[in-house]
């Protein structure tokens, strides 16, 4: 049977995903860059004690912050708490040792065995993999030292995350703007750096983030 959703099945799910990452309930509504007693247990409940519901804004900018994917979160709201503290060893690759070959294969799975392995929750995904973020090219989002998960299973669509390839053996992480039969158009998480438009010809191989370690 489905399980309904209710109020506090909702701000556990939030806990929850405060814990995963380390995190106090203010401290998740911090990084997302908000006040930090948005989510404090005093502010669940109105003066005149009426259940108060976390809005969606405030909902997608913690998932933001943590790069948490809204099919995990719902995961934490159905209470399945065990399924989401699972963890197994996944392949770790630094980010600019993915440029190089002998990782993947055409496809963006990973090949070899070559490379160290990290402990991270299970995503159902027997192919997912970590790469460690080196400098600051996708700061403010994911900083130097930051462990992303990248699925090259996934589905993608607009608005999500993305590791690419390039067959030039470049790796960039971005955001999927556009795709079409013959182009890729990519923002940067960096201001400071150039959305990108590619020929689909000039894409090896592109995969969702689906998880971040902050």
């Amino acid at each position: 049977m489905a399980r309904k959703l209710s109020h506090s099945r909702l701000w556990a799910a939030i806990d929850a995903l405060a814990a995963r990452h380390g995190l106090t309930a203010s401290g998740l509504a911090k990084a997302a860059g908000l006040d930090p007693t948005t989510f404090n247990k005093s502010k669940r409940i109105t003066a005149k004690g009426r259940p108060r519901w976390p809005n969606t804004e405030s909902l997608a900018r913690i998932l933001d912050a943590t790069g948490a994917g809204f099919d995990e979160f719902l995961m934490l709201v159905g209470g399945d708490t065990q399924k989401a503290a699972r963890a197994r060893n996944v392949p770790l690759i630094g980010l600019a040792q993915a440029g190089g070959g002998g990782f993947f294969d055409d496809a963006g799975f990973p090949v070899g065995g070559s490379w160290e392995e990290v402990a991270f929750p299970d995503f159902d995904d027997e192919h997912a993999y970590a790469l460690e973020v080196s400098g600051d090219s996708m700061a403010p989002v994911y900083r130097d030292g930051d462990i992303i998960i990248v699925s090259p299973a996934a589905g993608i669509r607009r608005g999500d995350r993305v590791v690419v390839k390039t067959v030039d053996g470049e790796v960039m992480a971005k955001v999927l703007a556009r795709r079409t039969a013959k182009s890729v158009e990519l923002h940067s998480l960096n201001p400071a750096h150039d959305d990108r438009v590619l020929k689909a010809e000039e894409i090896l191989w592109m995969a969702r983030i689906i998880w971040a370690s902050q």
